[in-house]
């Protein structure tokens, strides 16, 4: 027993813990390290095998311990994913699906997030459930002014992933902020070259791809790793406070282009008709001047050859010409021939052949 034990006189059963006694109990004591130490010394004993003592056992369960350490490097990427490799908190590499190896914490550690999901952001509008269906209208970001300083209430939506999963982490600190703002900066320069009648109808395809295009370059002047895939305009109206007016001066604009889509469908019907008749009368009138040309030269031709066969023989001609004449005149008349000599009377005997055969074939009884 330490010679401190027993002060205080052994008489009162004083068995204090220190030089000065304990008045009373006393508390619990702090463990002992060497102890600690020497009992996890015995249970590595007991968990190697027979012949690993000592230290050799030592290095052994060293070397166990760097090659599970060392194996831990390794890491998968799944398909859908990107391997962004951090050194110390750093980005070091960005690593394509399969199986790769990196040092083992806490030297090096990887981020895998998927690449391949599409996100959307709405612009002008708030979705107030998953399906779209209820929404919320947002003025400060739909109301935009176009090129001939009208304003129109547009909302769309951008539809995006990640293309590069490094900077997409490191580069940009609130990916989808950013994302919201270059799409409203960028709509808004479109909307601004635009007039307010080609943004709120035949232009809203161009007006979409020129967002889209502009928006990839702002992001990628951030080299934010961020593809766009879609712009997706949703509603172009005039604000709601005149959107009836303008609805009104639409319905004036449609029955004035009614109007003179058919007037000039009328002038396309009546113009070529107009120009047929007239091709037609002009071809008409030249036809009948070929005609009486063509006519008054065969007649001199026929006074010619004429002429010629009365230069040669006068009487024979003359005789002809009086016979045709004749012919031509009398050719169609009814006619009753008289001759000198026949009977008293000086008529020949006629018999009315023509009249006989005007006659009904049941007439005569």
């Amino acid at each position: 027993m330490a010679p401190w034990t027993n002060r205080g006189g052994g008489a009162s059963g004083g068995n204090g813990g220190g030089p000065w006694g304990s008045p009373g109990p006393r508390g619990p004591q702090p463990p002992n390290l060497e102890d600690l130490l020497r009992q996890g010394q015995d249970r590595v004993r007991r968990m190697l095998p027979g012949g690993f003592g000592g230290g050799r056992g030592l290095l052994a369960v060293a070397l166990i311990v760097a090659a599970v350490w060392g194996v831990s490097g390794f890491y998968r990427v799944q398909p859908d994913e990107q391997g962004v490799v951090l050194r110390f908190g750093e980005w070091v590499t960005t690593t394509v699906p399969g199986l790769h190896y990196h040092l083992p914490a806490p030297i090096e550690s990887v981020l895998t997030p998927k690449v391949t999901t599409i996100h959307r952001e709405e612009i002008g509008f708030r979705s107030a459930n998953a399906t779209g269906t209820a929404l919320r209208n947002v003025p400060e970001e739909a109301l935009m002014l176009t090129g001939d300083e009208n304003i129109v209430d547009i909302n769309f939506s951008v539809f995006w992933r990640i293309k590069d999963a490094g900077a997409y982490l490191f580069n940009l600190e609130r990916q989808e902020v950013t994302v919201q703002a270059a799409a409203e900066a960028a709509m808004r320069q479109i909307i601004g070259n635009t007039s307010i009648g080609t943004a709120l109808s035949e232009g809203r395809a161009a007006i979409q791809l020129a967002t889209r295009t502009m928006m990839q370059e702002i992001l990628d002047t951030y080299q934010s790793g961020i593809e766009i895939t879609e712009v997706n305009m949703q509603k172009s109206d005039p604000p709601a406070a005149v959107i009836d007016s303008y609805r009104d001066v639409q319905r004036a604009r449609a029955d004035a282009e009614r109007q003179i889509n058919e007037a000039q469908a009328y002038e396309n019907d009546i113009v070529p008709r107009a120009r047929g008749e007239a091709a037609q009368m002009i071809q008409g009138a030249e036809a009948y001047k070929a005609q009486v040309v063509a006519e008054a030269d065969g007649d001199a031709q026929r006074f010619l050859s004429v002429y010629r066969e009365y230069a040669v023989a006068k009487d024979v001609t003359l005789r002809r010409l009086y016979l045709e004449t004749m012919q031509e005149v009398l050719g169609g008349a009814n006619k009753i021939i008289l001759d000198q000599t026949g009977g008293a009377q000086g008529v020949v005997p006629y018999l009315p052949l023509q009249e006989l055969q005007r006659r009904p074939q049941g007439g005569a009884n």
